[in-house]
């Protein structure tokens, strides 16, 4: 089989299609032929080599953890899946024992990790991570939910984000950004969001975002945001100076889920604030197979449509890479295998 491997970390020159052989499937394990796998922010840190979990010692590296595909064989003792089938893989990967993983979250499971290998034409997956995927949901939508959907989704639900709720979202056209304001619609709940692209916030306008603030700059976007009120959630995936403006725009009792660090891996708090107006910042890392199969749901049931900006053939992994360096994209990046 063909796949898109990493074989220097130096970006989306670093890409190079490769052959495999192609995997058996082991005792609870199954082999889904790849239609459609996106990339995320995830997978270019591990590509530009700012990642400490891929080294030169790992390459080739095949990335690549949202994929949606259908079922081409499946080891013994496997029972919730079928040869033929259309399934969407759940990437978390847990130790299953610990008091997380029994009582959940899964998501703050003592040895998480997150499957990688989407990237090429069959992957080798845990049985029971894979969830069916109704007829109506093409291959391309599924795989932008994995990551960027499941985060936004378990980020509003840790804010406790709900009806008639401010919640602003700084880069609102990233992938996790544009997530949190199509689910805050979803929700109910109103969207401020922040870009430096008027065109892409237009774009955004259009999926959702009820107010849109065209600025880089921290002190002009506070601004601009407190101009009507302070807000009830902030759904921070940039991290870096964000904190802070975020901290500086939540109500009093209201909460900043953060789960990035795409703008800085530091950021500076104000303590006093944070006690004597009693909010909260909390930490939050990808979601659950839960939150995955709700989201399915909503995408089955007409109340949500992912974005996919973009897909490219196996062999155009790289200049997708690129199109995600350039920071163009309004939406997904899809390799479709």
């Amino acid at each position: 089989m063909r796949a898109a491997a990493f074989t220097d970390l130096i970006g989306p020159d670093g890409v190079t299609l490769i052959d495999r052989e192609t995997p058996e499937p082991g005792t609870g394990e199954a082999i889904v032929d790849v239609e459609a796998c996106s990339i995320n922010r995830h997978d270019l840190w591990i590509l530009q080599g700012d990642s400490a979990m891929v080294d030169a010692a790992d390459l080739p590296f095949v990335s690549g953890l949202d994929v949606a595909g259908v079922v081409r064989d499946v080891g013994d003792d496997v029972s919730t899946v079928s040869p033929g089938e259309r399934v969407v893989l759940c990437p978390n990967q847990t130790c299953g024992t610990c008091r997380h993983c029994r009582e959940g979250p899964e998501s703050q499971c003592r040895e998480f990790s997150l499957y990688h290998g989407g990237l090429a034409e069959s992957a080798l997956v845990r049985a029971d991570r894979l969830l069916p995927l109704p007829d109506g949901v093409a291959a391309a939508t599924a795989a932008a939910l994995p990551t960027a959907y499941v985060t936004a989704f378990r980020m509003l639900r840790r804010a406790d984000v709900g009806p008639g709720d401010r919640v602003f979202v700084p880069g609102a056209t990233g992938g996790v950004g544009l997530a949190a304001v199509q689910l805050c619609d979803v929700l109910g709940a109103r969207s401020v969001g922040t870009s430096s692209s008027a065109a892409k916030l237009d774009r955004v306008r259009d999926l959702g975002l009820d107010r849109g603030i065209r600025s880089v700059d921290a002190g002009e976007i506070r601004e601009r945001v407190e101009a009507d009120g302070k807000v009830d959630a902030v759904i921070n995936h940039l991290g870096g100076e964000f904190t802070g403006l975020g901290q500086a725009v939540l109500r009093r009792g209201g909460t900043m889920a953060v789960c990035g660090r795409t703008a800085g891996g530091t950021s500076t708090v104000r303590v006093a604030d944070l006690f004597l107006r009693h909010k909260r910042i909390v930490g939050s890392t990808m979601g659950t197979q839960h939150d995955l199969r709700r989201l399915v749901e909503l995408v089955a049931g007409g109340d949500l449509s992912p974005v996919v900006d973009e897909t490219f053939p196996l062999e155009e992994t790289g200049a997708a890479f690129a199109a995600m360096e350039d920071r163009e994209a309004v939406g997904k990046l899809v390799v479709t295998p």
